[in-house]
């Protein structure tokens, strides 16, 4: 009789608990549930993804002015924009209901749906733009959500597809940290083509000749095309080579060979200084040779493609093509941890370069790297530790420094 009301407050106490954890389960994004086809987390994931992506394109319509391109917004065609981004809120909520259905864990497939739910009551793909769009400093958030939609949608079933690594993952290692870095480097895009051209047109304008570059626009596009795409590449593997050497380049360019889990996605692991300073370099030929609109967009979209397929995690066989073009098995060497590949293939495009310049190392048959990134692994993971690295590990030194001339 005494123990009765304890012994019912004890099982009382424990059905809270277990009722706790169950909701904890349901409602949390660490779980041990399979990842499995058929088991809700791809549903999941690509709810949350897609209604990421839509409710951003909905806070694009808010306000154009601010987190659009306007060099895309001329071009946009909205009828299509509209509905597409209608096909991608219902998707969103289609796969987020399946995910929640399936899966005992319900946060990707709820957040899916929440993230779609506030889009469509914040207006949808009916937002109306009204009027001409004043001129203002942006952010590329448009730049960002269709580059990382076709991207996607391009080099995840590929490397589902043709896989090397099967065993390696969509949600790899690292995944999320080189995903802030595609975010961020995508959504400053108008300072860094600020920074980008600012070097040539500040120091080079004196050396521009009216008649050189008309001669240079007048030839064929092909030709174009192509002197680009060497002009541009020599370029390209001058500076890289300089970020290996140079210390304080080095500092930003380790950040990108930190990469231990090569992929599409992980091209975007890059220090926003090494983008600009490449990509300045790189522009100033260019810019001096004037080359026409027409065939430097081409080159742009190519480079686009090609800097990202070369990190992919592909099986390709390319044969004598990967002593022609940069091939992921080139490029997969350049960032091997093994000591013989260290400071090889510095061609982002031609391996002619590393050839004539002596950094060629491309293994006969059909030989991949074992291991990828920095032995040591002196680069910490996370993308603001990413951003600081290159200051705080110059200021540990100059502290060593002075604490060993004190000593």
């Amino acid at each position: 009789m005494y123990q009765t009301a304890p012994f019912q407050r004890f099982r009382s106490a424990q059905a809270r608990s277990l009722c706790d954890n169950a909701r904890m389960k349901w409602f949390s994004f660490a779980s041990t549930e399979s990842r499995g086809f058929g088991s809700g987390f791809i549903s999941g994931v690509l709810s949350t993804a897609l209604g990421a992506m839509g409710l951003g394109a909905v806070l694009c319509f808010y306000f154009p002015e601010y987190l659009t391109m306007p060099e895309l917004r001329e071009v946009y065609p909205m009828d299509f924009i509209r509905a597409l981004l209608h096909g991608v809120l219902v998707l969103a909520f289609v796969l987020g209901f399946i995910s929640v259905v399936l899966r005992h864990n319900k946060t990707l497939g709820a957040v899916g749906v929440l993230l779609t739910t506030i889009a469509v009551l914040l207006g949808g793909s009916e937002v109306p733009v009204d009027g001409p769009v004043r001129k203002s400093s942006y952010l590329g958030l448009d730049w960002f959500l269709l580059n990382l939609l076709i991207l996607a949608l391009l080099f995840v079933p590929m490397e589902r597809l043709f896989a090397r690594l099967k065993e390696q993952g969509i949600f790899r290692q690292g995944w999320r940290t080189d995903l802030a870095h595609f975010f961020a480097s995508h959504l400053l895009v108008q300072v860094s083509v600020f920074l980008t051209m600012l070097p040539a047109r500040a120091l080079f304008t004196w050396t521009l000749n009216a008649e050189l570059q008309q001669t240079i626009a007048a030839l064929p596009v092909v030709a174009q095309f192509v002197m680009i795409l060497f002009v541009s590449d020599f370029s390209e593997y001058w500076i890289h080579r300089w970020m290996h050497e140079v210390p304080w380049l080095w500092r930003f360019h380790a950040i990108h060979h930190s990469i231990e889990k090569m992929d599409w996605l992980a091209a975007s692991r890059l220090h926003l200084v090494d983008i600009v300073v490449v990509r300045a370099v790189t522009f100033i030929p260019l810019f001096v040779l004037g080359f026409a609109n027409g065939p430097v967009f081409a080159y742009l979209v190519f480079v686009s493609f090609h800097a990202i397929f070369i990190h992919a995690n592909v099986n390709f066989r390319f044969g004598w093509l990967d002593w022609v073009i940069a091939t992921p098995r080139f490029h997969h060497w350049h960032h091997s941890a093994d000591l013989a590949a260290v400071d090889k293939n510095f061609a982002v495009h031609l391996p002619l370069l590393d050839r004539i310049f002596g950094t060629l190392l491309l293994p006969r048959g059909d030989k991949w790297p074992a291991e990828y990134g920095i032995p040591g692994h002196p680069v910490p993971e996370s993308y603001f530790q990413h951003v600081l690295y290159p200051i705080r590990r110059r200021r540990r030194k100059r502290t060593a420094a002075v604490r060993g001339t004190q000593g």
